[in-house]
C-alpha cells in the first residue's frame, strides 16, 4: 500500500471518528471551490450527523448552483424535510422526481407527507405501491396504520393478516429482522 493510500485511509478513519472534523474539512473545501459537489458533500455530512436544518440549507444551495433539478439531491432534501416534519416541503421536493423509477424507498415518506397535507386519496395511491407481498414490511405496516386512520379496518386487517402470515413462514434469521414489524402488526390487528 502506498503512503498516499495510507494517508487517505487515515484521513477517512479520523473523519469517521470525529464528524466535526469531517464537516470542518468539507467547509474548507467549499470555501476553496464553491461547487455543487462540495455543497452536496457538506449537506451529506450534516445529514449523517442528523443536523437536518444545516443539511437542508446546503442541499438548497447546491440546487441553486445548477441549472437543472438534480433528482438525487431533491430526494435527500425531501428526506431531511421529513425528519423535521416539514410535510409540505416533502411534497414539493418529491413532486419534481419520479419515485417509481428512481427512489422507491421514498414512496412511504411521500405518502405519509401527502396524508399530513390532507391529500388522502393520493396518499393511499402511493401507499398501495409499497403493498407488495414478501417485501416492504415496514412500509406495509405504515400502510395498515394509514388504513386504520382512514377508518378502513377491513383493508387494514387484510394487510396485517398477510404481513403476519408472511413473517410467520420465514426462516428464523429473517423473522428476527422483522421482529418489530411483526409485534407492531399484531398489536395493531388487536385494535382493528
Amino acid at each position: 500500500m502506498s503512503s498516499k493510500n495510507i494517508s487517505h485511509t487515515n484521513h477517512k478513519i479520523r473523519n469517521s471518528l470525529n464528524p466535526g472534523k469531517k464537516i470542518k474539512d468539507l467547509k474548507e473545501k467549499l470555501h476553496i471551490a464553491d461547487s455543487f459537489q462540495n455543497k452536496s458533500n457538506l449537506a451529506d455530512a450534516y445529514r449523517e450527523n442528523k443536523n437536518f436544518p444545516e443539511a437542508i440549507l446546503y442541499y438548497e444551495k447546491a440546487l441553486e448552483s445548477i441549472s437543472y433539478e438534480d433528482k438525487h439531491t431533491l430526494n435527500k432534501l425531501a428526506k431531511c424535510h421529513f425528519e423535521l416534519k416539514n410535510y409540505k416541503k416533502v411534497v414539493e421536493c418529491v413532486g419534481e422526481i419520479d419515485l417509481d423509477k428512481f427512489f422507491k424507498g421514498t414512496i412511504c415518506i411521500y405518502a405519509i407527507s401527502l396524508e399530513q397535507c390532507g391529500f388522502n386519496e393520493k396518499a393511499e395511491s402511493e401507499f398501495k405501491k409499497t403493498n407488495i407481498r414478501y417485501s416492504n414490511y415496514p412500509e406495509r405496516l405504515e400502510y395498515a396504520r394509514f388504513l386504520v386512520r382512514q377508518n378502513n379496518g377491513i383493508d387494514a386487517k387484510k394487510t396485517l393478516d398477510v404481513i403476519i402470515s408472511e413473517i410467520d413462514n420465514m426462516i428464523e434469521s429473517n423473522k428476527k429482522k422483522y421482529k418489530y414489524v411483526y409485534k407492531e402488526s399484531i398489536k395493531l390487528l388487536e385494535q382493528v
